[in-house]
């Protein structure tokens, strides 16, 4: 199925982020971020490097606060970062979102099964029992079921990456937050775990996925927002995006980076 025809226009919307900005001391990362998610859709975050994609990823897990703005996840209250932002609101920030790491930060002390299991135990407080049997079906489905006694450092790569996406979609998440899943790895090791990700967004899983492997974002995405100096410059479907930019930054950006792909 292709992207538009997998658009889902009339789902109800997930996640609306409003007006948000950061700062870290001078450096003004975010200037004013505007977007939403519907549910089932697939949104990546592509840019040259500093231009704000991962602070945003950030924010919307609650690992960075913004200065200002408003996040509001369907059902929930909405967040204003003009304000102190209590425990309550932190707490149901990470519990709509689970994030996938660039470089998997895998326990190094826990086998794989072990890692996996961890969130749901501590923090969701699932029985264990059922929590190792919805660990191992996870860790079936993207290959590495007789892996999950080994340590991270027995894996290669890409193992430990799908590892790092099996303890995301453990969490039973809306969203799942991808931050350049495959930037750390071997070129050979890429596709596994692009694969992996590609099955998930067929599926309908919910994703905001900042990459760089702009070839997925075409062929993956429902909607691609293309941010420079900590705004969204553009945003749009796959093909218009790639083919018909209408922004001179987007298209300077894809003649360096994409065309000497075709």
């Amino acid at each position: 199925m292709s992207p538009i025809d997998r658009r889902p226009t009339d789902a109800a919307v997930l996640l609306s982020a409003r007006g948000i900005r950061k700062s870290f001391g001078a450096n003004e990362v975010l200037r004013g971020v505007d977007f939403s998610v519907r549910r089932g859709e697939v949104v990546t975050l592509i840019g040259p490097s500093g231009s704000g994609k991962t602070t945003v990823l950030r924010a919307l897990n609650g690992l960075e606060t913004p200065d200002g703005g408003e996040l509001e996840f369907d059902g929930g209250p909405t967040i204003d970062f003009s304000r102190p932002v209590s425990k309550g609101d932190r707490i149901a920030m990470r519990d709509r979102s689970a994030m996938v790491f660039q470089h998997h930060n895998l326990f190094p002390h826990m086998t794989v099964l072990e890692n996996v299991v961890e969130g749901p135990i501590r923090v969701q407080r699932v029985p264990k029992a059922e929590a190792i049997a919805a660990a191992e079906a996870l860790l079936d489905r993207v290959g590495l079921a007789e892996k999950r006694d080994q340590y991270p450092f027995q894996l290669s790569g890409g193992q430990q990456q799908r590892v790092g996406i099996v303890r995301a979609l453990a969490l039973k998440p809306d969203l799942l937050l991808f931050d350049e899943p495959t930037s750390a790895l071997d070129p050979e090791l890429v596709g596994e775990v692009l694969h992996v990700i590609k099955e998930l967004a067929d599926e309908g899983w919910t994703m905001v996925v900042v990459t760089h492997e702009l070839a997925f974002a075409r062929q993956a995405a429902d909607e691609v927002l293309f941010m420079d100096g900590g705004v969204i410059v553009e945003r749009g479907a796959p093909r218009d995006i790639f083919t018909n930019p209408r922004e001179e930054r987007t298209r300077r950006f894809l003649d360096r980076i994409l065309r000497p792909l075709d």
